[in-house]
């Protein structure tokens, strides 16, 4: 969160509307993103959001442009490269046993990048004619109150935001002349004029899907569209406004078939309860979510970025929205598909997306995550039962927005391990709230089933130790026969062994003597991990880590599965220390920029702090745009990677944020840790209510090097176990709930 500031009038900011015209109230943050101008394309805009809708504000040409989206606009067509006899893991074990992969790659690879669907599909666009209202002189988004004002040399101003409780956009406009009139642009389905193909990664142009271009209705301050897509899935578009003398107040929204709410229907109760009333409820989300977990940081960089990752986390993710994909609720506005068809990757993109949900105390925006896939068991169980034959849970490495399989290379695509990273999310879930109604009625259930499939899907050979036919690591040797191993690669390897102990751990906390036995007992066969000569982690064990690679799956045992750890033995601190430095010795030619972000976790994991920081740094600065969006690929032209494109995604800037939190405070080995990796150079750190396991609350802070206040509240009660920040001693104490324990003040 940004530093304290008190709330003052719009009146009080140079360029603002007066608190007498407008009496919105703001906090301004030196992390705000602010520029003397707008962005002049769509992926640089202003981010605004409340993880059902969306919108970017930026300058086309001489228009301002709100490129409008929301979370569950999808063509969800189905495709017959998941259907009949070849779509199974055994007719692909049978072409990698004959070394005949061609047909595997045709089916799974070749078929899926030639499909335009199913995609994530953009919502609309409002346009605003700027060209007599002369330049823009300040552009600047309130972090703390997720507003966007634009001012122009004219006098004109803007202030708009997605109300954070309603699927609801508003803006205001002062001194805009009479004829103002806001044009709705929907997107070009058939081929014209704003089809505007101005490049990006997507897959195809959007006229590729099919649609019969919708219709848009006009009438007195009011603007409808309604558009068809697949099969009998609809959505609705609609603005309203009214003008208050030289004043314009309008409301925005999308509405999908999918939803109850009607577009046209939001719009018109918007103004019916009017600004003031809905700003009071978007801000009554927004304060206290910032007041959730308080970050104060010597380094004005990381400052910054930190401060922004964690506004777009509050954007992107609610209790009960649909979980963050590869671009949340802002979807390419550029007249083609998203990158990567904007889906749901569980190769480690979701995955990485929710790290910041738990350090970071915004469990409940977290539980969009594990809410979606609690309520998509029964996809995944006929998935599994489908490709696999077998019982329990696994996900598909790509899913549609209803959980289905998209396409991709099928041993990330269809990987057998990917239902075991994701259920490690409800494990911390359950660790960092001790919850144990969630425990008992979703956390043990959910790592039961996977691990229950994994158990069926391995076998057990002659010497006793558990195997899988057929393992990968995601993304090494691309989609290639070579990608497949016979030995267990590292990452097959630990995420098998996690849902064993895991599942185990749940069970034996619910009394289920008899079931934790049994998750130990399998955990016990898995073979040991892969080392080279240095004991540096492998790939796998007839592959060691040799070059550079963007997905650091090898290493997932150390973060952030937490199962080799520098406090459990010098010999797990040297393979860290020696999987870390072949990252660094084979470098970053091929890394992305969530590379940068997942070092910083695991530098921090080693209690390395300098270069935890200078990793988080790298990717500040060379990997994200101006609006804090992490475009993949070096920006900088540094040389920090050979990657230059720009395709947007999320999981970097959430990963980041992670990483902040690891260097402030650890407690994965069951004792907490405050400071556990920061730079020497960083004398005076502050947190507030960040959450470690066991639902304790920890607030602490740093004067010239020294802890000088360490406090701790027990949400739950129960045994806290914490080092000492002068001793180095563990201290162990029983806590009733609600008590708060001052750990240097009160020695």
């Amino acid at each position: 969160m940004m530093r304290k500031t008190t709330l003052i009038a719009l009146a009080l900011i140079p360029l603002l509307v007066s608190s007498r015209t407008l009496p919105l109230r703001v906090q301004p943050s030196a992390s705000d993103l602010q520029f003397p101008d707008l962005a002049t394309v769509w992926d640089e805009a202003m981010p605004l959001g409340n993880a059902t809708l969306g919108v970017l504000v930026w300058q086309r040409g001489d228009m301002l442009r709100f490129s409008l989206d929301r979370s569950d606009l999808w063509d969800l067509r189905p495709t017959d490269r998941y259907q009949g006899d070849h779509f199974s893991f055994e007719w692909v074990a049978k072409h990698i046993r004959a070394r005949d992969y061609g047909p595997v790659i045709d089916k799974y690879e070749r078929k899926a990048t030639s499909s335009v669907a199913p995609s994530k599909i953009p919502g609309a666009a409002l346009e605003f004619d700027t060209r007599a209202w002369g330049t823009v002189s300040e552009s600047r988004l309130f972090l703390q109150n997720a507003l966007c004002m634009v001012c122009w040399d004219s006098g004109i101003r803007l202030l708009t935001f997605v109300q954070a409780d309603r699927p609801v956009g508003w803006f205001v406009f002062e001194n805009v002349p009479a004829d103002f009139q806001p044009r709705l642009v929907p997107p070009a389905y058939q081929p014209g004029p704003d089809d505007i193909g101005n490049g990006g990664l997507g897959d195809a142009s959007l006229t590729l899907l099919g649609y019969e271009q919708g219709e848009v209705n006009v009438r007195d301050h009011l603007i409808t569209y309604h558009q068809h897509g697949w099969g009998d899935f609809s959505y609705e578009v609609a603005v309203a406004w009214k003008r208050q003398g030289r004043r314009i107040v309008g409301a925005w929204s999308i509405t999908s078939s999918l939803s109850p709410e009607r577009a046209s229907e939001e719009v018109s109760q918007a103004l019916r309860r009017g600004l003031k009333k809905s700003y009071r409820s978007h801000l009554a989300y927004w304060t206290p979510y910032w007041q959730q977990a308080v970050v104060s940081l010597p380094d004005s960089i990381l400052q910054r970025q930190y401060d922004r990752e964690m506004y777009k986390f509050g954007s992107a993710s609610r209790h009960d929205s649909y979980p963050i994909s590869l671009q949340s609720v802002w979807t390419a506005d550029d007249g083609r598909l998203p990158p990567w068809k904007g889906d749901y990757h569980h190769d480690l993109n979701t995955q990485l997306s929710y790290w910041p949900a738990y350090t970071g105390n915004r469990l409940d925006e977290g539980l969009a995550y594990l809410n979606t896939l609690w309520n998509q068991r029964e996809v995944h169980r006929e998935f599994t039962r489908t490709f696999f034959g077998k019982d329990g849970i696994d996900v598909p490495g790509t899913c549609t927005l209803d959980g289905r399989p998209l396409g991709a290379w099928v041993q990330y695509g269809m990987s057998q391990t990917t239902g075991a990273w994701l259920a490690q999310h409800f494990y911390l879930h359950w660790k960092y709230s001790a919850d144990r109604e969630f425990l008992s009625e979703r956390g043990y259930p959910y790592l039961r089933d996977v691990a229950l499939f994994l158990e069926q899907q391995s076998t057990v050979d002659a010497q006793g130790v558990r195997r899988l036919e057929w393992t990968s690591s995601p993304e090494t040797n691309e989609n290639s026969l070579e990608a497949w191993f016979p030995d267990f690669t590292n990452y097959d390897l630990a995420l098998s062994r996690f849902a064993f102990l895991a599942a185990g751990e749940m069970a034996d906390s619910l009394g289920l003597t008899g079931e934790s036995a049994h998750w130990h007992a399998l955990a016990a066969q898995l073979p040991d991990y892969a080392l080279d000569e240095k004991d540096a982690l492998c790939i796998s064990p007839r592959l060691p880590y040799r070059r550079s690679h963007r997905h650091f799956s090898h290493a997932l045992a150390i973060h952030p599965l937490g199962l080799i750890d520098i406090s459990h033995s010098a010999q797990e601190q040297k393979i860290i220390d020696a999987t870390l430095a072949g990252l660094h010795e084979y470098g970053p030619d091929y890394w992305c920029g969530y590379s940068y972000s997942w070092l910083a976790n695991l530098e921090a994991r080693a209690r390395n702090g300098e270069q935890a920081c200078e990793a988080l740094r790298t990717f500040a600065q060379c990997f994200v745009l101006r609006n804090s969006f992490h475009a993949n690929g070096d920006q900088s032209r540094s040389g920090k990677s050979q990657f230059l494109y720009r395709p947007f995604t999320l999981e970097g800037n959430f990963a980041f944020a992670s990483g902040i939190h690891e260097m402030l405070l650890q407690s994965h080995t069951g004792v907490i840790n405050v400071f556990p990796a920061v730079p020497a150079s960083w004398g005076n750190i502050r947190f507030e209510r960040l959450r470690a396991r066991g639902a304790f609350l920890v607030s602490a802070e740093m004067k010239n090097r020294t802890v000088t206040s360490l406090c701790i509240l027990s949400e739950k009660g129960g045994l806290l176990r914490i080092r000492h920040p002068k001793t180095g001693e563990i201290v162990e104490r029983m806590t009733r709930p609600g008590e708060k324990v001052d750990l240097v003040n009160n020695e």
